[in-house]
């Protein structure tokens, strides 16, 4: 079984993003949140409060029924990079030895379509499902990550849009908005339309640098688990 996980480097020049994909012209935004979810992720390093995007609804009723269900309770965040993303979500977590090797469980049933929009980016505090290196783009159907990322460039934000434009996507831009976001709040720019965003963090985003900075090992494992139990609010 392929180890999930998401790519933490932007090779520039070959713009290496494991397999390429066909990219959806970006729509205009939605501003109606009527009908988003609100998932309370207790750590025990605080409280994240995320919602739930309605244009990924795939995603959105997959993470739902997994929260209802209990199934994320004791899980760990397994993998932490700082400057990157926090991923967690593995069942084989809950129970682990300190030495296991963790990343490569899933739920029952299939993985998830990719529903990639291009007006959702990974800026800080998205949320997003990491995915093992299949050539359609399709998530875990349980494994998650939140960004941390960092500040960058239009620089770098010009050298994205030329990877997504090589890939198929010739009126890929990064409107002004955006940019600003990237530049100032920071994010993962480099995996935008390569993984599923379908929610943003609302609350905690100190809570995410918190973990993000715990010691870990050479796996990126944290030394002392950080465990998460979630609901939702409405």
């Amino acid at each position: 079984m392929r180890k999930i996980v998401l790519a933490a480097l932007f090779i520039l020049g070959g713009y290496g993003l494991f397999a390429q994909t066909k990219i959806v012209k970006k729509p205009a935004p939605k501003t109606s949140v009527s009908k988003e979810r609100l998932v309370e992720i207790k750590t025990d390093l605080g409280t994240i409060l995320v919602k739930l995007y309605d244009s990924t609804p795939l995603h959105r009723d997959n993470f739902i029924k997994l929260v209802k269900q209990g199934f994320y309770d004791s899980l760990l965040f397994h993998r932490v990079i700082q400057d990157f993303m926090i991923q967690g979500g593995d069942p084989e977590s809950k129970n682990a030895d300190s030495a296991a090797m963790l990343g490569n469980g899933e739920a029952p049933g299939d993985m998830i379509p990719a529903e990639f929009r291009n007006n959702l980016i990974h800026k800080k505090g998205a949320l997003a499902m990491a995915r093992t290196d299949n050539p359609e783009k399709a998530s875990s159907n349980c494994q998650f990550y939140i960004v941390q990322g960092k500040p960058t460039d239009d620089n770098f934000l010009n050298q994205v849009e030329c990877s997504v434009r090589q890939n198929g996507d010739t009126g890929f831009y990064y409107n002004d908005a955006e940019r600003k976001i990237y530049k100032t709040i920071g994010g993962t720019p480099f995996l935008d339309q390569n993984y599923t965003v379908f929610g943003e963090v609302v609350k905690g985003l100190d809570v995410v640098d918190k973990i993000a900075a715990v010691p870990k090992d050479q796996n990126d494992r944290p030394l002392k688990n950080i465990r998460m139990k979630m609901r939702m609010l409405n």
